[in-house]
């Protein structure tokens, strides 16, 4: 199957704006979505707490940076997403939760301008599973370690695969699983539809390894749960 090009993905999550604006409940489709703002940003505050900057690849309408202004105030702010009115949405909350400065780029993660030691914390909440090729891993790790400042961490939640198929079959029905009750078997469906045309989810173990691969001095996960991780990297 062909997947989706960036013009399809931006569509969707241009009608999807309110539904990615709740603190409370995150990413409803995600498992443990509020648990991994929580963890990523209380991760991010105690391995960076000398954070100035902080860059957030596929914002949405910018949950991960509200949550981590909670808890590392003042921050100057740089927000990249497909999408205008998630950006639009982004701009408008945190703006009013910073005293530093807030840019906007709509952009793919690709080709965005990331600039050299230009952050101390990256946050990127359910993209990366948009990556294609190991080739296009590897990029935009290494542009990610290239971004950051000596010390700068860098933070991911996003749909994970396994290696393993029969672990992968499980995973996906107890994914299934969750959706169902979450609503009912037309909505996994839907789910499963839009996954299997739209995100390309590499394993955990694999974007460990490609962050350290590309430079990272340490990686950590911090939560798993059924196809979803929560996991990091730091910059020495």
């Amino acid at each position: 199957m062909n997947k989706s090009t960036n013009d399809e993905i931006r569509e969707r999550f241009d009608a999807q704006v309110e539904r990615f604006s709740n603190l409370e409940s995150g990413q409803r489709t995600a498992i443990d979505s509020p648990l991994a703002l929580d963890l990523i940003t209380q991760a991010a505050s105690r391995v960076t707490p000398q954070a100035r900057a902080v860059l957030d690849v596929g914002c949405g309408a910018g949950n991960f940076t509200l949550k981590l202004l909670a808890r590392v105030p003042g921050l100057d702010v740089s927000l990249i997403d497909l999408s205008q009115p998630m950006l639009d949405r982004a701009v408008e909350r945190i703006s009013a939760a910073t005293t530093g400065s807030v840019q906007a780029q709509q952009g793919d993660v690709r080709t965005a301008e990331l600039g050299e030691s230009t952050c101390d914390v990256i946050l990127a909440g359910a993209v990366l599973h948009h990556l294609r090729g190991e080739d296009e891993w590897e990029q935009v790790f290494g542009r990610f370690h290239t971004a950051l400042r000596p010390g700068g961490s860098i933070w991911v939640f996003d749909l994970v695969s396994s290696s393993i198929p029969a672990v992968e079959k499980l995973m996906r029905e107890r994914y299934g699983n969750y959706l169902t009750e979450l609503e009912d078997e037309a909505f996994r469906d839907h789910v499963f539809d839009y996954i299997e045309k739209e995100d390309s989810p590499r394993p955990l173990t694999f974007q460990l390894d490609m962050l350290r691969k590309v430079g990272f001095a340490a990686t950590t996960v911090l939560h798993r749960h059924t196809c979803f991780a929560a996991f990091g990297a730091v910059k020495n």
